[in-house]
């Protein structure tokens, strides 16, 4: 491999972090001038559109009709729940928490995964699951007074409904690129929001400019540009590196949040997210230990076994879109 493409593809998956991590502050600011329902339907709209304008150079095919339900499915839960989810629970919820609870997302996809899939679960992955899920439950009551805050709990659903998505990709992933797959489900998605229009055509006149930069930004970095130079990075990457950066996610989005919002998490949030994010760890080690023949898709959906009639583009769900995003969208 070139010392240049090695180069260029290592600065996609640093600015995939970045842009993912950035897109947490950016939706605490959206929501506190569009609200959750205008954020949400403006933010996929635009992701649409500009994923849609990139659909020709990036040679996305149409889907065929029999694969339509399924892409519906991923356009409901990992686009429009997903977003609605993330944005509702933010306005209660600070950035950084938001993305250490989204970090457990590979612990609910694998979870859905044995119980849709059959997908077998060691005892590492199932211990993994545990350490991951027990760390998200002490960032959700760390603010908290001896139970859960109902903010923390719809975060937690946004992370649940990414699971489902990540899960639902995985039949269209053998016959689609994860960038087609990601450009239908945002379509998708946007159908789906078109409800929520109505919210956006009177929030938008009277939002403040910080709000609109912010959804623009949403709309067309960590999401729509964050999955093209994610599909980049992880086709020229071994699956271990890609995976690992996605790690960074949760501590990058502190970072930004710190220096954009002065938003400063408490130890007992900290000392949850390392606890999750190391049961993340210890499902993903073990699935990279599988033989490539049987080795699963990616947090983000994508299948990495060679497909010799095309080359393999995979690319998260979100998030925060997110991810996600988002990733961990998302997101």
């Amino acid at each position: 491999m070139q010392p240049r493409l090695i180069s260029s593809s290592f600065l996609a998956l640093t600015g995939t972090v970045v842009l993912w991590a950035s897109a947490f502050p950016a939706i605490r600011v959206g929501v506190d001038g569009l609200g959750v329902q205008a954020l949400s339907f403006l933010r996929i709209v635009i992701a649409a559109v500009a994923l849609l304008l990139v659909a020709p150079f990036a040679k996305v095919r149409i889907p065929r009709s029999g694969d339509l339900p399924m892409i519906g499915l991923c356009g409901a839960t990992g686009i429009t729940a997903y977003q609605l989810l993330l944005n509702w629970g933010e306005v209660e919820v600070a950035a950084g928490t938001a993305s250490l609870l989204i970090a457990i997302v590979p612990a609910f996809s694998v979870l859905l995964g044995s119980l849709v899939l059959k997908e077998r679960l060691s005892r590492d992955i199932v211990l993994g699951s545990v350490v991951a899920l027990a760390g998200a439950a002490v960032v959700s009551v760390a603010k908290g007074t001896g139970g859960f805050t109902v903010s923390a709990l719809i975060v937690l659903a946004a992370a649940v409904v990414q699971g489902v998505y990540h899960v639902a990709t995985k039949p269209l992933l053998r016959r689609y690129t994860g960038l087609e797959v990601a450009t239908y489900a945002m379509v998708a998605g946007a159908v789906l929001a078109l409800p929520l229009a109505p919210a956006a055509w009177h929030a938008t006149p009277l939002a403040p400019v910080d709000a609109l930069v912010s959804v623009l930004y949403l709309g067309l970095l960590p999401s729509a540009l964050g999955f093209v130079i994610w599909a980049y990075a992880v086709a020229r990457l071994p699956l271990a590196a890609s995976t690992a950066a996605l790690y960074l996610v949760a501590p990058v989005a502190l970072l930004v949040s710190f220096l954009w919002l002065d938003e400063v998490p408490h130890l007992i949030e900290l000392a949850g997210g390392a606890v999750s994010v190391a049961g993340v760890i210890m499902i993903n080690r073990r699935a990279h230990g599988r033989p490539a023949a049987h080795r699963p898709a990616t947090a983000h959906g994508e299948n990495t076994r060679r497909r010799p009639h095309r080359t393999v583009k995979p690319v998260p769900g979100p998030g925060p879109v997110p991810v996600p995003g988002p990733g961990p969208i998302k997101e």
